[in-house]
C-alpha cells in the first residue's frame, strides 16, 4: 500500500469505483466480513494494498494488511498481531509492546509487514504457550480497543486459517471478531477457492457461515487498453491493442504476466509484440518454477495432473487406473484408492481445485499449459507423464 513516502506506482490500474462499492457495504452495516478467492497472480493482492485500504484509510478507518502465505504461514497470529499493531501506531510497534509482560520474546520486525510506512527495529511477541489473555492477538486487540476507532483488515491468502494446525488459534480469532464486528471489517483474500469454500461453509469450521464467498472480479479488456495508453506514450513503436489483447489471452488473463510482456515490448519494441509475448512465456515458466515443483510430485500425481490437463473424463474409471497402472511400472489396474488419495494430496496442495463432482481444474492456469507443452524429461515432448502420447479428452 502506498504512503506518503513511497512513489505512486504509474502502471497501476485503479479500481476506485470496486473498492468504494466495498466500503459501502460495510458502512450500510449489511455485513461486517466478506471473502474473495481468485487464482493467484489475478491482482487480487495489489487492489487490496493499493485500491481498497488507502481509500479505506481516507474514510477514517485504521488499515492492516496480512498475507498468512509470504510471510510466516506457520504462525498466523504473529503476522496478524503485528498487522494490527502497526494499525495502530504506525513504525512504533515495539514501543508500544515493550511494556506489556516480561516473558514477551523478540522477533526482527520487516517492512513486509507494514501496511504504512516501514518497520524497524524488533517487536516483541509471547511464546506460543503464554496464556489466551496474554497472547499476541489478544493484546493487539486490546491496544486497538483504546483507539475508538474503526479497522479494516485484510488477510490475504487467508486459506491458511483453515489448516487443521491452526484450528485453535482460528476458533479464537472468531470469537474475538465476533465482539468487535461494530469496529472491525474484515476481508478474506485467498487463492484456492475450495479451501475457502470448506472454511466458510462447512458447519465443522471457525469460521462457518461468517462471511460470504464471492469471485474476485477479474481485470479485463478495460486494463489492457489502459495498459496500451501508456505504453504508446512512451514508445516510438506503437502497440496495437488486438496485439495486447491475444497476449493478455494467451497469458492466461493474469495481470502479472502481462506486464512482464509489456515490460519487454518497451523495451524491445522495434521486434514486435510476437517477440514479446515469446519472452514473455519463457520468463513465465522460468521464474515459476514448475519444473522443480514437477520434480517434488509422485508419480502417480503427475499423471493425475497429465490427465486432469488433457481433459480425461473420468479419473476412477478403468482406463484412467490402467493408465495409471502403467505410469507406476504395473501391467494392471490401480485401485479405486490410488487415484483418489493424489486427487486429494494435489486438492491439499493447492495445485487443483474439485468444482463439481469427478471434475477438477488447475489452480494455476499456466502450469497446466505447462504440463502439457513442456518436455519435463527430456524425453522429447510433452505428451503423457510417462511419456506417452497425449490422451484426448
Amino acid at each position: 500500500m502506498t504512503n506518503d513516502k513511497q512513489k505512486i506506482d504509474p502502471w497501476h490500474y485503479p479500481r476506485n469505483a470496486l473498492a468504494t462499492r466495498y466500503l459501502e457495504i460495510f458502512k450500510i452495516g449489511l455485513m461486517t466480513a466478506r471473502g474473495i478467492f481468485a487464482k493467484r497472480r489475478m491482482g487480487k493482492t495489489e487492489f487490496l494494498t493499493k485500491d481498497l485500504l488507502p481509500l479505506a484509510k481516507k474514510s477514517g478507518y485504521l488499515v492492516a494488511y496480512a498475507n498468512l502465505w509470504e510471510l510466516d504461514k506457520k504462525s498466523p497470529e504473529n503476522v496478524l498481531a503485528q498487522a494490527i499493531l502497526d494499525a495502530i501506531e504506525p513504525n512504533r510497534i515495539a514501543k508500544l509492546v515493550q511494556h506489556l509482560n516480561p516473558t514477551l520474546k523478540k522477533i526482527k520486525a520487516s517492512g513486509k509487514l507494514a501496511v504504512v510506512g516501514e518497520v524497524t527495529g524488533e517487536v516483541e511477541f509471547f511464546d506460543q504457550d503464554a496464556s489466551v489473555n496474554s497472547s499476541p492477538i489478544y493484546i493487539a486487540l486490546r491496544n486497538f480497543d483504546n483507539t475508538g476507532k474503526k479497522l479494516l483488515l485484510a488477510i490475504d491468502e487467508a486459506q491458511v486459517l483453515a489448516s487443521n494446525e491452526h484450528s485453535g488459534f482460528s476458533h479464537a480469532l472468531r470469537a474475538a471478531l465476533d465482539v468487535r464486528k461494530d469496529t472491525i471489517k474484515v476481508i478474506f483474500a485467498g487463492s484456492s477457492e475450495q479451501t475457502l469454500r470448506k472454511m466458510f461453509g462447512r458447519s465443522s469450521e471457525p469460521f462457518y457461515n461468517w462471511a460470504p464467498l464471492e469471485p474476485f472480479d477479474l481485470l479485463g479488456e478495460d486494463f489492457v487498453k489502459s495498459m496500451v495508453r501508456k505504453v504508446n506514450q512512451l514508445s516510438q513503436f506503437p502497440l496495437d491493442e488486438k496485439d495486447a489483447l491475444r497476449a493478455f489471452t494467451e497469458l492466461h488473463s493474469t495481470p502479472l504476466f502481462f506486464r512482464k510482456y509489456l515490460e519487454r515490448y518497451l523495451s524491445y519494441a522495434d521486434l514486435g509484440s510476437e517477440e514479446a509475448l515469446n519472452n514473455t512465456k519463457t520468463v513465465v515458466i522460468n521464474e515459476t518454477n514448475y519444473i522443480n515443483d514437477w520434480k517434488t510430485l509422485l508419480p502417480a500425481d503427475k499423471e493425475i495432473l497429465q490427465m486432469i490437463a488433457e481433459g480425461v473424463p473420468d479419473l476412477h474409471g478403468e482406463s484412467s487406473r490402467l493408465r495409471l497402472g502403467m505410469a507406476l511400472g504395473l501391467d494392471k489396474p490401480v485401485s479405486m484408492n490410488t487415484p483418489r488419495q493424489s486427487l486429494q494430496r494435489l486438492i491439499n496442495d493447492s495445485i487443483i481445485a474439485r468444482i463439481d463432482h469427478g471434475v477438477y481444474r488447475f489452480e494455476d492456469d499456466a502450469f497446466q499449459q505447462w504440463i502439457l507443452n513442456d518436455d519435463r524429461d527430456g524425453d522429447g515432448g510433452g505428451g503423457g507423464a510417462s511419456g506417452g502420447p497425449p490422451v484426448k479428452p
